[in-house]
């Protein structure tokens, strides 16, 4: 039961994904490559998370993250914070400090006392609310085919937080 509604809601979002672009391009595909890694990196998360705690999830794995990014840093250091405007910065910080790291504080939280399955189903309807914030602020308009997938996988977590989840006993 749940298992196949949440399969559904993955497919209604790649097929909705799928219809926003022309071809697969490399980006595309490292896009997607992206998201199956974040998927991922919140399932083992959210397992990490009830025993060590969602703060120290977010932060070793921004530890185990620095070596990947000190190089790209450096090498573009001598004249990039120059010729970024003061602005950009202070929104680069509010990010870092409160999107990624406080905010998954609450984020693996929420999943070591709601179950991975269940509160990872919220993510399917990240990309609308991604469109819904771009209509706000950037006056992005919104196709009909966006609110129909919308509605279609709101539906679609709806009904899986109404199922039982089995847990795999550890």
């Amino acid at each position: 039961g749940f298992w196949l509604v949440a399969i559904i809601g993955v497919i209604l979002v790649l097929w909705f994904a799928s219809l926003q672009v022309d071809d697969l391009t490399l980006a595309n595909q490292a896009l997607f490559a992206a998201v199956g890694s974040a998927a991922l990196g919140y399932a083992v998360g959210g397992r990490l998370s009830q025993t060590l705690g969602g703060w120290q999830v977010i932060c070793w794995s921004l530890v185990m993250c620095l070596p990947l990014v000190i190089w790209p840093v450096f090498d573009s250091w001598s004249t990039m914070p120059f010729q970024v405007p003061f602005r950009a910065w202070a929104s680069l910080l509010y990010l870092c400090v409160f999107s990624q790291l406080i905010g998954f504080f609450f984020w693996y939280r929420g999943l070591a006392l709601g179950g991975i399955a269940k509160v990872g189903q919220i993510q399917l309807l990240q990309p609308f609310f991604t469109l819904v914030i771009a209509s706000i602020l950037l006056s992005e308009p919104i196709g009909l085919t966006a609110v129909i997938f919308a509605t279609a996988i709101c539906l679609v977590v709806w009904i899986s937080k109404k199922m039982p989840v089995m847990r795999v006993p550890e």
